[in-house]
């Protein structure tokens, strides 16, 4: 396999084995959120963060633990003659699925990016337009110039209320490293079929 294929097979997996590793601790982050909201039910004033706040630390723990799962092959999968395959038959088989995988991973990612556009404000054109919008004024002008570009931030409608954009920055981030995990696979594969190793 060329040294770029390489060289971006090591790096995706470096960034999402130590990424999957610092996530993995954040089931304790949302056990302690959930502990927090049955001691505050019971003894004080019922808190009304607890709920939302376990909801976003839980779709954290599962998006930004996805590309550890993809990697280490912990995805659950129908295994009735996959485990009596050859390496290269499972590389091939393995091979065919990731490609619809990273076709499935790149819709959700457009779905995540024109989402994360709405939360910032931009309810009209294109996501990827106003995301371009908003990097350059940013880089340009400072925050300022970037607060001039945003509008109105989507907010959850409960009592709460928190702004919703945070949430959906990490869920268009971890299906980003999901899909550059899922390439990664596919490389592997390949190198598997070829009798390589990377």
């Amino acid at each position: 396999m060329p040294g770029l294929i390489r060289g971006y097979v090591r790096w995706v997996d470096a960034i999402n084995y130590r990424l999957g590793r610092i996530v993995m601790y954040g089931i304790f982050v949302m056990v302690g959120i959930l502990m927090w909201s049955s001691i505050s039910k019971t003894f004080f004033l019922p808190s009304l963060w607890t709920l939302e706040m376990a909801q976003f630390a839980m779709v954290s723990y599962y998006i930004l633990g996805g590309p550890y799962s993809i990697q280490m092959g912990s995805n659950v999968r129908m295994d009735l003659f996959y485990h009596t395959w050859s390496d290269r038959k499972k590389a091939q088989f393995d091979a065919i699925t990731v490609v619809v995988l990273a076709f499935y991973l790149g819709v959700l990612l457009y779905g995540a990016v024109d989402s994360f556009a709405y939360s910032l404000g931009h309810f009209k054109g294109t996501p990827f337009a106003f995301m371009w919008e908003l990097v350059v004024a940013f880089v340009t002008g400072g925050p300022t110039a970037a607060g001039e570009v945003l509008g109105y931030l989507e907010r959850s409608p409960t009592a709460w209320r928190p702004i919703l954009w945070p949430i959906k920055f990490i869920m268009m981030l971890g299906i980003l490293l999901m899909l550059l995990q899922a390439l990664s696979e596919f490389f592997k594969d390949i190198a598997r079929i070829r009798g390589q190793e990377i």
